[in-house]
């Protein structure tokens, strides 16, 4: 009961030294090692703001989830705030954005950022490689934009996830069809790691102007997850060569 007090608290307040946001969940030892190559992290953004800003990329995010004022949405590995930025007035006063990363030098910018800019219904949230420290059942929607390909343990992050959303919560993820090593993820392989952890597929959407796909799936109710243990990675053989 303390503990999700002290979640809701840090919740309400705008962006400070980030911390996570809910207690730990299951530990990474506990979840199989993804069975393909995992790409490095290797820059705070994707690719430039105004090609992206043409594509409208956020807009199609935000149409194709139907993420609306006043929900709680959040930004896992948020890098430098593209989305963040973006997403902020799409939810409006009433809502939050929660803005996640690992990586401590995103993290600072990311603060920097945001306080810069006076968003006062945003918090950069500190978690984990395998899991976002997020309060449970706390988000409406949560996006991964152009990074699920450098989740070095995809199936404990999603797993610990799952408890941060709302029943019938959405998460998205945009990433490009290529092999992880090319900074991408093949439908057919984040299909089926999703779906390792009950995930449903709601949709699968080409996005305009070259920024990639959009899969959309239903986060499954956190008392119906597999157990760590019996998640079965995926094998997948167009992750491990050239297309």
């Amino acid at each position: 009961m303390i503990r999700a007090l002290a979640a809701l608290l840090l919740l309400s307040l705008p962006a400070g030294a980030a911390e996570p946001l809910g207690p730990p969940g299951a530990p990474a030892e506990r979840f199989p090692k993804p069975d393909r190559p995992v790409a490095e992290i290797v820059a705070a953004q994707w690719a430039d703001d105004r090609m992206r800003d043409r594509a409208d990329e956020v807009g199609q995010v935000v149409r194709l989830m139907r993420i609306a004022p006043g929900q709680t949405v959040a930004d896992i590995g948020a890098g430098n705030g593209y989305s963040v930025l973006r997403l902020s007035p799409r939810v409006g006063a009433q809502g939050r954005i929660l803005a996640q990363d690992i990586t401590p030098d995103y993290l600072a910018d990311l603060e920097a950022r945001v306080r810069a800019k006076g968003l006062a219904n945003v918090t950069v949230v500190r978690g984990e490689a395998h899991d976002p420290r997020l309060p449970p059942r706390a988000l409406d929607a949560a996006v991964l934009v152009h990074m699920y390909h450098e989740i070095a343990q995809p199936f404990g992050l999603l797993w610990n996830l799952a408890g941060a959303m709302k029943p019938g919560g959405r998460v998205g993820i945009v990433d490009a069809d290529a092999i992880p090593s090319r900074h991408g993820t093949p439908p057919t392989l984040l299909r089926c790691e999703l779906a390792a952890v009950g995930y449903r597929e709601i949709s699968m959407t080409p996005l305009k102007g070259g920024v990639g796909y959009l899969a959309v799936f239903e986060a499954p109710d956190p008392d119906r997850r597999p157990a760590p243990e019996a998640i079965r990675p995926c094998r997948d053989a167009a992750t491990r060569g050239g297309r």
